[in-house]
């Protein structure tokens, strides 16, 4: 028993030290294996937002709806999806609504040097495939959606800030303007080191292309407490579960249209200049999660590292309840 707490402890010491230098530039991410819900049937709720950080600027609101559901098994759209040998697969569809903002709310002028206001929803296909045996994980999702005023973000904010008695902000009129957002992701996560169900260390690696993000980022994935492998067959017994994850990664950023503007719409008013892009971010995520077989409930933190020269770090929080069907 001491041998294995020693041995924990070292694991844990190490893997903090390294993930405190790693990030990565993502908001809701459904697909990491410490999310993993031991079915294939299921629905959850994403909810982020920047207040839990008491901060009212740059990513400010987050949500995203999302099915896991053997029926989905015939969307024609998972023949565009990686799958590994002899795995099991679980798919899925999302609905996912994102809002960002520059740091001052109160000024109807465009903030030249700061984050420009901007809104994106989109419809995302997924597939999960577990390789049991070698204990990896690769998903890939396929993002269909727009970017800009369609997308409701003064009216979302306005409706939030007056629940809330906050000042409705002023600037919406200079957000990104609308335009497509087609977005292919594929990501890999492999066990590095298990000790029993007490604590796990993964590895992580992702791509993204597409109108929305093209970036490609990696790094590591740590739980501890009472935990399950995300990497067990679907027929294992779901115990119950509460433990607590840390996670870092680097990204190295190629576009974010967020920031940049649509590829095909070069309308906006204001947007920021490749020149002032930052092509390096570092983003670290820490949270508890609380699953039985039935309910699962998370509540995260996260901070990022500057995404342009003359912007700021940032963090915001959320949570997420999920529900097996």
């Amino acid at each position: 028993m001491f041998f294995w707490v020693s041995e924990c402890r070292k694991y844990y010491t190490v893997s903090l030290l390294f993930l405190s230098l790693l990030s990565f530039g993502q908001r809701i991410d459904n697909t990491a294996t410490f999310r993993e819900i031991k079915s294939d049937h299921y629905f959850r709720y994403y909810f982020d937002n920047d207040f839990f950080a008491n901060t009212d600027y740059y990513y400010t609101l987050g949500q995203n709806f999302e099915l896991v559901s053997p029926k989905l098994l015939k969307n024609p759209i998972n023949k565009l999806f990686a799958k590994l040998n002899n795995s099991e697969q679980k798919y899925g569809l999302s609905w996912e609504q994102i809002g960002f903002t520059p740091t001052n709310l109160k000024s109807d002028e465009i903030i030249y040097d700061d984050r420009p206001y901007a809104a994106a929803a989109m419809l995302k296909s997924f597939l999960i495939s577990t390789d049991t045996i070698h204990k990896t994980t690769i998903s890939s999702t396929l993002s269909v959606g727009i970017i800009g005023p369609f997308c409701s973000g003064k009216e979302i904010q306005s409706t939030i800030h007056e629940w809330i008695g906050k000042d409705i902000p002023l600037g919406w009129q200079h957000q990104i303007q609308n335009d497509l957002i087609l977005n292919y992701e594929i990501s890999h996560e492999k066990e590095l080191y298990r000790l029993n169900n007490l604590f796990a260390l993964n590895s992580n690696a992702k791509l993204r292309l597409g109108t929305m993000n093209t970036n490609i980022s990696g790094g590591l994935t740590t739980t501890f407490g009472k935990i399950n492998s995300p990497f067990t067959s679907l027929k294992s017994k779901n115990n119950f579960q509460i433990y607590g994850y840390y996670q870092g990664l680097v990204t190295a950023v190629g576009y974010d249209a967020s920031l940049q503007g649509g590829l095909f719409n070069q309308n906006s008013p204001y947007v920021i200049t490749n020149e002032n892009m930052e092509r390096f971010t570092f983003q670290k995520n820490l949270g508890i999660v609380l699953h039985s077989k039935t309910f699962y409930l998370e509540y995260y933190r996260s901070w990022i590292s500057k995404e342009f020269e003359t912007g700021r770090t940032h963090s915001w929080g959320g949570f997420r309840i999920g529900l097996t069907l």
